[in-house]
């Protein structure tokens, strides 16, 4: 218990999206009974106010039909059962629409609270639903005391509020049983109005009280302490370690399609050896391109690569540096470049043409 209670106060931080979405999945919603209640005495309301007339018209038909004719129903059982059978298709025919649409006033209870939700995590078999423990714990918690409590309170309310609705009304009550059949449905109808709009209003201040204490409840439940946000952030955006490796794997990939580039370079500029540019310039580009470059090793490694391949070299430190700092992988070189890189260019063409087709030099 004390460890329970240790872990709640930690809980300080507001729940982030991830963990709400995952409570909803989870079939964790907030959720107040009284709304659904609210939504379908409100429905019975409207649907005696709609459709009262209509079903009282059916349903004074139906049993008149069967009162006047009771002396000729044959009390066999095939008799019955067909009298039954037809005596519930018309009761059915008349209540069919009503209850259909009570069913969407229940659903819509849901519907207001909370998104769609289609999960089956509370059909899943748990221990603690079948310990004797969790259950005497859950029986005697804070939160079960206090559903006693507003059930004792709601009941209270709701039937000293209907007590004062129909005790004006207690002499017509009286002479119900001596009225016709289609006077006494009016008079049900008439004193249900005034019974179910004397609930709906009351109701309708406890739902919108217990909706506002359940979903700040719920909304405290899913409070999340720092290590949890860690922890969902570390899983969320992966492992620094597994990212750190992913990235030295993305380099390595990287790297080493730079280098397969570098026989393909028209000059390599160097510093001579802390930097080292690969440009390559073909007729027709409107600039040369960087395939590759590097410092230290990797720079010695281009120098490597392009002697193998009598790729020129030509040392100019301080445009090695400039289009080093200034320019990135298959990205043309800047304009303030175009000129010193120009002369390059044209020297290593000049230098083709004195050493022959076919030959390339490094110098």
């Amino acid at each position: 218990m004390a460890e329970d209670q240790t872990e709640e106060s930690e809980k300080t931080e507001e729940p982030t999206h991830k963990r709400l979405e995952d409570a909803h999945k989870k079939g964790d919603v907030p959720k107040s009974q009284e709304v659904n209640t609210w939504f379908v005495i409100i429905g019975a309301t409207l649907l005696i106010v709609i459709f009262a007339d209509g079903m009282a018209r059916d349903l004074t038909g139906i049993f008149q039909g069967f009162l006047s004719q009771i002396h000729l129903i044959q009390m066999d059982g095939e008799s019955v059962r067909l009298m039954w059978s037809e005596t519930n298709a018309m009761m059915f025919g008349a209540l069919a629409i009503p209850f259909l649409m009570l069913m969407l006033f229940a659903l819509a209870g849901n519907l207001v609270q909370h998104k769609p939700l289609l999960s089956g995590e509370q059909l899943k078999p748990k221990l603690s639903k079948i310990s004797l423990f969790a259950g005497w714990k859950r029986l005697f918690s804070a939160t079960s005391l206090v559903n006693f409590a507003k059930g004792i309170a709601k009941f209270v309310i709701v039937g000293a509020v209907m007590f004062f609705i129909a005790w004006p009304e207690r002499d017509r009550l009286e002479v119900m049983m001596t009225s016709d059949v289609g006077m006494l449905l009016m008079t049900v109808k008439e004193m249900s109005i005034k019974l179910l709009g004397g609930v709906v209003a009351i109701l309708t201040v406890i739902a919108g009280l217990d909706f506002m204490f359940q979903r700040q409840k719920w909304q405290q439940k899913q409070r999340m302490s720092m290590k949890e946000i860690r922890d969902e952030h570390k899983q969320m955006e992966g492992d620094p370690t597994v990212k750190a490796k992913l990235r030295q794997l993305r380099i390595e990939r990287g790297r080493k399609r730079m280098m397969s580039a570098v026989p393909e370079a028209t000059v390599v500029i160097t510093n001579p050896t802390h930097f080292a540019v690969a440009l390559k310039y073909e007729p027709g580009m409107s600039a040369p391109i960087c395939i590759a470059k590097g410092i230290d090793t990797l720079a010695l490694k281009i120098r490597e690569i392009a002697e193998a391949h009598d790729i020129p070299i030509v040392e100019n430190p301080p445009l090695a540096r400039g289009l080093h700092d200034t320019v990135e992988i298959e990205d043309t070189i800047p304009e303030q470049h175009y000129k010193a890189v120009a002369q390059v260019i044209s020297y290593v063409m000049k230098l083709r043409k004195r050493m022959g087709p076919g030959r390339r030099h490094g110098t």
